[in-house]
């Protein structure tokens, strides 16, 4: 036992591979008894040549064909033009340096959630709670910033480490049910949501918690007051056409140091050892507990991280639907980014657009139900490839 804990990750893999029912080196292709070529990981050329013969591209055009064509036709029946439809939507995503400053800063914070979604995934926990991880780490980050006296140089930070720890509080509560009595992570998770939101809720009505300032002649509204300007994140460029809130940067960060750790770290390698064989993993040492547990913490961080940058970066106060499905649809960019970070950086920049130009559209007179439906139907057409692939490839070993 002492020596199979002892091995490096590289040392593990041919036996794994032996037990899975992999041919030994001998039997394969290129003469018995000649020694095997080292293990290597798979060339991007390979990768991408068996990307095409597995139809994964035919896939995504013929997804999107048929969400564009349902789009056409919903659109049409409500006496719009799909045509005017789609230049709204390119100009409010990616039509001038405005545009697309505006789908990088919706794509920062769907990011975030992202790869705290993959992390989780990597351990083999489902965490469908970040929209209420998101929501209460944007709470406590107000709290800060609103309460808190001090110089920016401090304060900032210290909003979004309040938000982060909020976040992760959060997601502690699903922890310790699951791995002191087995709740199941999904149901937990989900409940926390309708809790999260309850609370905000009860903060922004109440005036001796965060609800806003009362003004003589003003009727209150159920928000919190805006953030002073030593509070919120810096923008990036000082050109009026371009600029991009700082938000950018930590999302990029944070997404570096992830995959870098999950591809090269031993806390990856022993991730995903949890993830794929509990089994094995405990009987080589790993805590379940302890690295579970804490890839729950670290995924409710990261959301309640994504909403200290949202509040922070360009909304500035907090209120009951702050969260604007943000928490949802970073899960579908992990999804859809099969849950490799690096990959995860362009799936948020295309559910970016999606937003920005979801906004836009909506300014143009289109009615708000409409554009909600063409851009479900675009999420739609970008997830199910993935999700096919991933119910496939569930139910190869069952017919084996």
């Amino acid at each position: 036992m002492n020596e199979t804990a002892n091995r490096s990750p590289k040392e593990t893999e041919v036996p794994a591979a032996l037990a899975a029912g992999a041919a030994p080196p001998a039997d394969r292709p290129g003469g018995a008894g000649r020694p095997a070529a080292p293990a290597r990981g798979l060339p991007w050329r390979a990768g991408l040549l068996a990307g095409l013969r597995s139809g994964t591209p035919l896939l995504y055009l013929a997804s999107f064909g048929v969400a564009l064509a349902a789009a056409t036709v919903l659109v049409t029946l409500a006496g719009h033009s799909m045509a005017d439809t789609v230049l709204a939507l390119y100009q409010g995503s990616l039509e001038g340096g405005a545009s697309i400053g505006q789908t990088i800063d919706e794509a920062a914070p769907l990011l975030l959630v992202a790869v705290g979604a993959i992390v989780c995934a990597r351990a083999g926990i489902f965490n469908i709670g970040q929209e209420g991880q998101l929501i209460v780490g944007a709470m406590a980050g107000a709290a800060v910033a609103l309460f808190l006296p001090g110089p920016g140089w401090l304060i900032l930070p210290l909003t979004l480490i309040c938000a982060t720890a909020a976040g992760a509080v959060w997601a502690g509560v699903p922890a310790v049910l699951f791995y002191w009595r087995r709740v199941d992570v999904v149901i937990s998770t989900l409940l926390m949501v309708f809790a999260a939101m309850q609370l905000v809720s009860f903060a922004v009505n109440r005036d001796y918690l965060l609800q806003e300032t009362a003004i003589k002649g003003q009727i209150l509204s159920p928000q919190s007051d805006l953030l002073p300007e030593t509070a919120r994140l810096p923008r990036l460029g000082e050109y009026p056409d371009f600029n991009l809130g700082g938000g950018v940067l930590v999302a990029l960060l944070v997404t570096g140091v992830i995959a870098f750790l999950l591809k090269y770290g031993r806390w990856g390698f022993r991730l995903r050892m949890l993830g794929l064989n509990p089994v094995a993993a405990r009987r080589t040492g790993v805590r379940a507990a302890a690295l579970g547990g804490g890839a729950l913490l670290l995924s409710g961080g990261f959301a309640g991280l994504a909403g200290g940058v949202m509040l922070t970066g360009n909304v500035y106060r907090i209120q009951a639907g702050f969260a604007d499905n943000v928490g949802w649809e970073g899960l579908l960019v992990a999804l859809v980014a099969r849950n490799h970070p690096l990959l995860a950086i362009p799936v948020a920049v295309f559910f970016g657009a999606l937003r920005a130009g979801g906004g836009f559209l909506a300014s143009t007179g289109v009615p708000r139900y409409l554009v909600s439906v063409v851009t479900a139907l675009l999420v739609l057409a970008a997830v199910f490839p993935s999700a096919y692939a991933e119910i496939r490839s569930r139910r190869r070993p069952a017919e084996r």
